[in-house]
């Protein structure tokens, strides 16, 4: 059997396997593992890292020409939503209201990103509801191309008629050769806000998920692997490289989806609620029957609602490099913002634990000790996207980390940094739950001494009224381990609450809350009246390099059984390799008169006088472009299954009118190995 190689490329780890499925339950046909810090500034060093310790590893008489796949996972897309960072773009919706902006969070989306609105668009029926003012279109696009990475373009019922989306995705690229992304490309389904909200969002992606690729493409031309490259997306499907650049947000939740599916691999377990702790989220989701379950209606990441069909997963801002903070309404608590452990930092520049030394040898309280600034990627806009401010920021960090005590000297420097940690060019780096685990002794990865000091820093933070600080560092250190076993077990009921009954815990009032937080304690008052016990009444597995210094105890303060499946701290790479292809295609018909039943499809609209021959042929186009589009995904051995499904208005009287109709393709096959 081939060998095939997996990549995940995490928040703060980049993860290798050797993959041989012939293997079979033997160590879970893994050959060898590997992992490697990610480098967010240089994707490239990380992934060489990470491979370079596993090649070796291959098995006798085998060579790199083996490798007969290559396929990634990422949650560089899903953090990057979940942090509000993103490359700068604009948006450019054409016969939409300015009240259009108001819903499904379009206006914060966007925050100062450009917003221009044309004329256009289509009607319910698919006929143009008004001229597409090209000038308009043309003059924003000079306007703003060179400001921004990339462009959306979102058309008022262009799942009916894409026509103007397409004219307007030609001139873009006419005029810039900046990528663009058309709302129809990525979704058939109604709801135009949250249509212009996806394709914001996949427009956003483009620059991060383009470097991830050709990082990968370049170190596997440099180590002489020809095999093809394929990438996870949302719903653990792969894709081919080529294609995921044209739609990067659908691989939000490429990382979750791996997961399952590598946990299904690993641990052998059909039905089970699957938690992934990484460096900056926690991913919670379930399998069933051995499958993902999916979330039909479209993904929510970062609070965010999109219409990509991908695994029902709840991602939560809370892992390993989780900012510890004092919140002035909630007091002590972990997340959502990553931080850069300082423990890391000091491993990777020397010269940070000096300054934490300096630091740590005065009584001053200074604002922001322990806190360090340093650039995360390579500008993705160009200079000239960057005000005076925050180029001047950008220019001191050239040279490595800076303590934020000597980088911020006024309001207007933290707002210039705020902007540039919003776009995701610069990180902080401040005292995590990591840095907790190795002054505890729970990890030894990084530097010890370094995560002390930053502890001993965060207790001399000038006094909040809502916290008491503990009596010393270490106390400290339990209390963040302590509050992450918490903060963990409330996502999971929380989750599991939403995945039984779709019902939003928070919803359920103080009351609701501090039963879940009691349920979570350690230990409840003998003398207490009420005893709250809420159990998860499914085995949970826990994935993810930081879950053996949490998930014990996490697990039985839920009551449930645990499982660890061996190599979990690399699920998602084996999962990037364990999928399948699968793509899927539709068409709708609606009834714009009686007599009249017209097909809508991204080819364009056409017009039938009998529904049956309407059906034939959108049945016919939709698997044919089901099957074209799986080839073009990378798969063999396709096979197409075609759905469809009627909505009739039925009347007291009996009379039944014709709504619409939905006829769907899904294409699946194994992806195409070199042999």
């Amino acid at each position: 059997m081939p060998i095939l190689l997996g990549l995940d490329t995490g928040g703060t780890y980049t993860d290798a396997v050797l993959f041989d499925s012939a293997r079979g339950d033997q160590d879970g046909g893994v050959i060898a593992k590997a992992k490697a810090l990610t480098t967010k500034h240089d994707l490239s060093i990380g992934l060489t890292g990470a491979v370079e310790a596993i090649l070796p590893h291959l098995p006798q008489d085998h060579g790199v020409a083996d490798i007969a796949m290559v396929s990634i996972s990422t949650t560089l897309a899903t953090n990057a939503i979940v942090e509000k960072h993103g490359a700068p773009i604009c948006l450019i919706l054409v016969g939409y209201d300015a009240k259009a902006l108001e819903r499904a969070g379009l206006r914060q989306a966007m925050g100062s990103d450009p917003v221009v609105m044309v004329a256009g668009g289509h009607k319910p029926t698919g006929e143009q509801q008004a001229e597409l003012d090209v000038a308009a279109v043309r003059a924003a696009i000079l306007e703003h191309a060179p400001k921004v990475a990339a462009f959306a373009v979102s058309g008022y019922f262009s799942v009916r008629n894409p026509a103007h989306e397409i004219a307007v995705r030609a001139l873009v690229r006419e005029l810039t050769g900046e990528p663009v992304t058309c709302g129809h490309e990525l979704t058939s389904k109604l709801d135009a806000p949250r249509r212009a909200l996806t394709a914001a969002l996949n427009a956003r992606l483009i620059p991060q998920l383009q470097q991830l690729i050709q990082a990968v493409e370049q170190l596997l031309a440099r180590k002489g692997i020809k095999a093809p490259l394929m990438v996870v997306k949302g719903d653990g499907s792969l894709i081919k490289s080529d294609l995921a650049l044209t739609c990067p947000v659908e691989t939000i939740l490429s990382g979750p989806a791996a997961s399952l599916v590598g946990a299904r691999h690993l641990a052998h377990e059909d039905d089970i609620l699957v938690a992934d702790m990484g460096g900056t989220t926690t991913d919670i989701a379930m399998l069933r029957g051995g499958r993902p379950v999916l979330n039909k209606e479209g993904a929510t990441v970062g609070g965010w609602k999109t219409m990509v069909e991908a695994v029902a997963v709840h991602t939560y801002g809370l892992g390993g490099d989780s900012e510890v903070r004092i919140d002035d309404h909630h007091g002590f608590v972990v997340g959502p913002r990553r931080a850069v452990p300082v423990s890391l930092l000091a491993t990777q520049f020397p010269s940070v634990l000096l300054v934490l030394k300096a630091q740590d040898a005065t009584e001053e309280i200074v604002p922001h000790r322990g806190q360090f600034a340093l650039r995360q990627r390579p500008l993705d806009a160009g200079r000239s996207s960057l005000s005076a401010g925050q180029l001047e920021l950008w220019d001191k960090l050239e040279a490595g980390p800076v303590a934020l005590a000597d980088l911020l000297y006024s309001p207007a420097t933290q707002r210039h940094l705020g902007r540039l940690l919003d776009r995701g060019l610069v990180a902080i780096s401040g005292f995590t739950p990591s840095d907790a685990a190795h002054v505890l002794g729970l990890q030894n990865h990084w530097n010890r001494e370094a995560a002390e000091l930053a502890a001993r820093q965060f207790l001399r933070r000038p006094a909040n009224p809502i916290w008491k600080p503990p009596a010393d560092h270490e106390q400290l250190c339990s209390d963040v381990i302590e509050q992450v076993v918490r903060q963990s077990g409330e996502v999971i009921l929380d989750a599991a609450i939403r995945e039984t009954s779709g019902v939003d815990p928070h919803h359920w009032g103080q009351l609701g809350r501090d039963l879940i937080r009691r349920s979570l304690s350690p230990s409840q008052p003998a003398d207490a009246l009420i005893v709250s016990e809420l159990r998860l009444n499914a085995p949970l597995a826990a994935i993810g390099a930081p879950v053996a210094s949490y998930y014990p105890e996490i697990a039985k303060r839920l009551r449930t059984r645990l499982v660890i499946p061996p190599h979990a701290d690399v699920s998602n790479a084996v999962g990037a390799v364990a999928g399948g292809v699968l793509q899927r295609a539709t068409a709708t018909i609606t009834q714009p008169q009686e007599g009249l039943f017209r097909a809508h499809h991204a080819t364009g609209i056409k017009d039938f006088v009998d529904l049956e021959e309407a059906a034939r042929y959108c049945t016919e186009l939709v698997g044919v472009e089901a099957a074209h589009m799986a080839s073009r995904a990378g798969a063999v051995e396709i096979q197409v299954k075609t759905e469809r499904a009627d909505k009739v208005f039925e009347e007291p009287t009996g009379l039944r009118i014709f709504i619409e109709s939905t006829i769907a393709a899904t294409a699946f096959g194994r992806p195409g190995l070199t042999v």
